[in-house]
């Protein structure tokens, strides 16, 4: 299928349905897997619950619509696609910056997400070795100490050479799929992975639910006390709601511009707000119960994937058995997610410099991979090089760290935060009528939102990540009033 850009003729999705697979694919990830259930955890539980789903609803979907909708009516790379439009309405072309932001976030992202897809790739094959060694009914590492199971976690990340090597692995496996192109590769990498995700994720929760603790589960993640629901809850569900979605790295704008003209954006965003959500929910019931049942506290980030949860398939039946197909699961997911975050400067690199795909996507790996290894060496032999140490924001990180924190705290919120106000502002009332799929009261509500409440909101991601103290004080303090 190829969609239709005026004068040329692009790429497109063979379906409505390979591109909610793909777009979900994108969304789900480590984020929603990991971060989703520690911070419900950590943040008051149902209370924190209640206001994420909340903040999806209003500030979530309303960007990923704005995204979508950019992507397909401007049928480009995404800083071409945001030029078209702000010509069209009236603008300055200098808005393609914005989406040359999400380009720049979508590569660095890139570059260290596919250490952590490394990371996956290592504990597949400990736990496959231990399928293959102590048989598949056996509780994973039989035999071992949960001081040498917790080890193993420590001696990967300081091997540079070899989580070096899987990084390119992970690398090179996403390359295959980018450089294919979107029917041949990027839709085949989500139609068959997708759907085996979910599956092994609710096989892994249906097995939590007879052999784990749910009861207790259920209790954590989803009791709800209104008292708990303070200033610094309200601000990190608003913040897991933002990153859940994986907006302001121009994924979403990149596969818009593959979308036809049949299919309404507002519905099937919709289906990819709420798939993303329902994979976070899911995602606590699915991990939790194990960790419980285990006898063992939640920990937070991903010391719950690589320490925690490690610990507690040792004492599981068929404990070697689910940690493997866990570990598969998230590697399903991580790869959905790094094929988004590489068509995003592949397509840039395809417009901007004229190059074929598969040149483009090989530019783009080979730079991610430069980057790639000093985020797996920062792990390890340059564990004390931090570059930008002298930045009281980013003083003691390491490479990896660096990147995470400067595109979670400056590049992506800013990103979605200038789209939205581009959206709001500055597209054509006229562009956001035929685009939406929405009507009446709706749409008008969808206009407010972008308009005023998600740029607010995404400030406050900022302000409270670039002076995380300050923020926290400030909502001490208003709490204490």
């Amino acid at each position: 299928m190829v969609a239709s850009t005026g004068t040329t003729a692009r790429e497109g999705w063979s379906s409505r349905s390979a591109f909610v697979l793909a777009a979900i694919g994108s969304a789900v990830g480590l984020g929603n897997l990991v971060r989703f259930p520690a911070e419900a955890g950590a943040n008051g539980g149902g209370a924190f619950v209640l206001f994420y789903i909340f903040c999806v609803v209003l500030i979530g979907l309303p960007v990923l619509l704005s995204e979508v909708l950019i992507g397909r009516h401007g049928q480009a790379a995404a800083p071409l696609s945001f030029r078209r439009i702000a010509e069209e309405s009236g603008g300055s072309g200098a808005w393609s910056i914005v989406a040359s932001l999400g380009v720049f976030s979508a590569f660095l992202v890139l570059s260290f997400y596919c250490v952590l897809g490394g990371w996956v790739l290592y504990y597949i094959g400990l736990f496959g070795a231990d399928v293959f060694l102590s048989g598949p009914a056996s509780g994973a590492f039989a035999g071992s100490s949960f001081e040498e199971v917790d080890a193993l976690f420590g001696a990967m990340v300081s091997d540079g050479l070899s989580t070096s090597l899987l990084d390119i692995v992970f690398l090179a496996i996403t390359f295959l799929f980018v450089a294919r192109g979107v029917s041949g590769g990027i839709e085949k990498v989500a139609v068959y992975l997708m759907p085996a995700f979910f599956f092994l994720l609710l096989a892994i929760t249906i097995y939590g639910m007879f052999g784990g603790a749910m009861a207790r589960t259920v209790d954590y993640l989803f009791t709800f006390e209104p008292e708990k629901l303070t200033g610094e809850v309200m601000l990190a569900a608003v913040g897991q709601a933002f990153f859940s979605l994986s907006l302001g790295v121009a994924g979403m704008v990149t596969y818009g511009a593959y979308v036809g003209r049949d299919v309404n954006l507002a519905s099937t965003s919709g289906v990819i707000a709420g798939a993303d959500t329902a994979v976070a929910l899911i995602a606590g019931l699915c991990i939790f119960p194990i960790v419980f049942a285990a006898g063992l506290e939640p920990s937070g980030g991903l010391g719950l994937m690589f320490q925690t949860l490690p610990h507690a398939f040792s004492d599981l039946p068929f404990g070697t058995l689910i940690g493997l197909a866990f570990f598969v699961m998230v590697a399903f997911a991580a790869l959905t997610s790094s094929v988004s975050l590489m068509e995003a400067p592949t397509s840039w690199a395809m417009d901007r410099l004229g190059l074929a795909r598969p040149v483009a996507a090989m530019l783009v790996t080979g730079a991610a991979a430069v980057l790639g290894v000093l985020s797996a060496l920062s792990t390890g032999a340059l564990a004390g090089f931090h570059p930008l140490g002298f930045i009281p924001l980013f003083e003691g990180l390491g490479i990896l760290d660096l990147l995470d924190s400067f595109t979670g705290k400056l590049t992506m919120p800013i990103g979605a935060l200038l789209t939205s106000v581009f959206v709001g502002w500055v597209v054509s009332r006229r562009l956001l009528d035929e685009e939406s799929g929405l009507g009446g009261g709706v749409h008008r509500f969808w206009l407010f939102l972008v308009r005023w409440f998600c740029p607010l909101m995404l400030a406050l991601i900022l302000v409270s990540g670039i002076f995380p103290e300050t923020t926290a004080r400030l909502f001490a303090t208003l709490g204490a009033g």
